[in-house]
């Protein structure tokens, strides 16, 4: 069977614009940066690619940095702090398969000067909860806001609020919770990034923490037969840790039970119950709550007096049966019987 040459050109033709459309796909889609990070968003089928970035000062190259990539995404580097002069700086981010150069793109800057600010960060926190923000302006004005957890030097969770108000001179408090449920004692960051498109200013913070479970205790209860504690989870991290009742009389420790949890994450709570070995005798008693986190480490207390009360004495039917042997339709059958009597006696 022969081939015809035209379809080979065409077949040859749609190969060259497949792999040149791919080619095309590696791509450095956006930078921003400032003297303290940049972060970099990259399309395309760039696993296994290099990732050069460099923080230049004029011609001077002040640091660098290399990643190797698993993929698609925003990618983020953060600088070593270093005694920064006054003027313009620039970040160039260049993407690299098998040495040769895919694309580039580079931001420029000016660290410490006098441009007006339209907005003010008054407070800026990222922990195992989410991201706490807070935003002033002197006049109304419109940002988006774009917060991101960051594991190693890559963003795995971004979230966008756009066109958001803030009115002149009032403080807006945004609290922003995490999707993604984190693990216990790993290095995460949170990194927001405020864009005002009207006068094109953007700002951006970073911050590191180490994820770690959490939950407190806020309600007890206490009687003679048992006890019980309330615990809200407080972190993405699962808690699954122990509360410990002690019940101590006069300095002794009559008893110590410990229970599990079950598995919390911020903003749920449950009760866990808990039952003496017998009802307490009438006194007053000491009740300590511990709760210990999933690594046995103490995460809350609370202390309480268990007043124990006499217990009503239960009524004694056998004795009321004898001191009543009719019933009360009977006494009443008794009395008109008595009253009739007496009436015939009168006649």
């Amino acid at each position: 069977m022969r081939t015809h040459p035209v379809w080979l050109a065409v077949t040859l033709a749609v190969t060259i614009l497949a792999l040149t459309s791919l080619a095309q796909s590696q791509e450095i889609t956006d930078i921003y940066s400032n003297i303290e990070s940049t972060d970099i968003t990259i399309s395309g089928d760039v696993a296994q690619d290099l990732l050069h970035l460099e923080l230049l000062f004029g011609d001077q190259v002040m640091q660098t940095r290399q990643f190797i990539l698993d993929g698609p995404g925003t990618w983020i580097c953060a600088w070593d702090s270093f005694e920064a002069e006054r003027g313009s700086y620039q970040v160039c981010a260049a993407l690299l398969k098998d040495g040769k150069k895919q694309s580039e793109k580079c931001y420029r800057f000016f660290y410490a000067g006098l441009t007006p600010l339209r907005f003010d960060v008054r407070d800026f926190n990222a922990d195992s909860n989410g991201i706490q923000l807070s935003i002033l302006s002197q006049d109304p004005t419109i940002v988006d806001l774009y917060y991101m957890l960051i594991t190693g030097n890559k963003a795995i969770y971004i979230s966008r609020d756009l066109s958001v108000p803030i009115s002149s001179g009032v403080s807006l408090q945004l609290d922003r919770p995490w999707h993604q449920i984190l693990e216990n004692g790993k290095a995460y960051s949170g990194r927001v990034k405020i864009v005002e498109p009207t006068h094109n200013q953007t700002r951006a913070y970073l911050r590191e923490f180490v994820a770690k479970d959490d939950a407190i205790i806020t309600e007890t209860y206490e009687d003679e037969t048992g006890a019980s504690a309330t615990v809200l989870g407080n972190s993405r991290v699962p808690f699954q840790g122990n509360l410990r009742f002690t019940l101590s009389q006069n300095g002794t420790v009559l008893q110590v039970v410990e229970k599990r949890t079950p598995v919390l994450l911020t903003g749920k709570d449950e009760t866990v119950e808990i039952s003496w070995n017998k009802t307490l005798d009438p006194g007053i008693y000491h009740l300590n709550v511990v709760l210990l986190g999933n690594n046995g480490e103490v995460r809350d207390i609370k202390e309480s007096i268990v007043e124990a009360k006499p217990l009503p004495k239960p009524v004694n039917t056998t004795q009321t049966q004898k001191k009543s042997p009719l019933s009360p339709e009977i006494g009443i059958a008794a009395l008109m019987m008595a009253a009739l009597l007496r009436r015939l006696k009168m006649r």
